[in-house]
């Protein structure tokens, strides 16, 4: 069994799908390669994210800076393709000051990879920059609070797709009362500041229910599509 067939088994994928020998990954889709960017953009970009960066750490919006170890700010390339939104950082995070670390970050990558990705083609970040005490859901004012800065987040990382995983991530970026499973089931695709929102299910979600991996693994690969060719088939 090759690798990316272990990865599909991981996400619970039937065999059909496995054998689909017109899959394969596509070289660029994860990185955002823009021949036309002048290097004076990049750098002034560079210098926009630091900024924010610093914004975040300096942030007394709300009282999770008095309970959290440290900011979790995002990680990955600067601009990319496809940027994944979580909710929360976990423990772990906000320990390492790094997004989906442990458990929930390895089968994140065989999500990602089980469409052709690679982790660290991805930026991630989460809707929440700061740890909830005691792993709590995020209050509707924290969010509010740490909304700008996630917008700030994709205008800076210009992606061309958005993966929103859970609830949260997903009621913050649209600013809705739907669920993921709402959003799939009305067909619609989404947009936050003119970029695709994909919404599916958090990992740590999966951990705990792996009968949804294959619904989940379903709008993984329309976010991959929607990369290749604009379509949301």
């Amino acid at each position: 069994m090759d690798t990316r067939s272990r990865y599909l088994q991981e996400m619970g994928i039937t065999q059909w799908v496995s054998r689909d020998a017109g899959f394969h990954s596509v070289p660029g889709i994860g990185v955002a390669q823009d021949l036309n960017t002048d290097e004076s953009d990049l750098i002034q970009n560079d210098q926009l994210m630091a900024d924010l960066v610093t914004q975040v750490e300096t942030c007394r919006q709300c009282g999770l800076h008095r309970t959290r170890y440290t900011t979790v700010f995002g990680v990955g390339p600067i601009p990319a393709n496809l940027m994944i939104v979580g909710e929360a950082p976990s423990a772990e995070d906000d320990r390492q000051g790094i997004p989906f670390v442990g458990r929930v970050g390895q089968l994140l990558a065989s999500m990602l990879f089980s469409i052709g990705f690679k982790l660290e083609d991805v930026y991630i970040a989460n809707a929440l920059k700061c740890r909830p005490p005691d792993d709590r859901d995020p209050l509707a004012e924290e969010l509010a609070h740490c909304n700008p800065f996630l917008l700030q987040q994709i205008e800076r990382i210009q992606p061309k797709v958005i993966l929103a995983l859970g609830k949260v991530a997903v009621q913050s970026l649209l600013e809705t009362n739907e669920s993921p499973g709402q959003l799939r089931n009305s067909g619609q695709v989404r947009a936050v500041a003119g970029v695709p929102v994909i919404a599916t299910y958090h990992p740590a979600y999966l951990l705990q229910s792996p009968a949804a991996k294959p619904e989940s693994w379903k709008d993984l690969y329309r976010a991959r599509q929607l990369l290749i060719n604009g379509s949301s088939a």
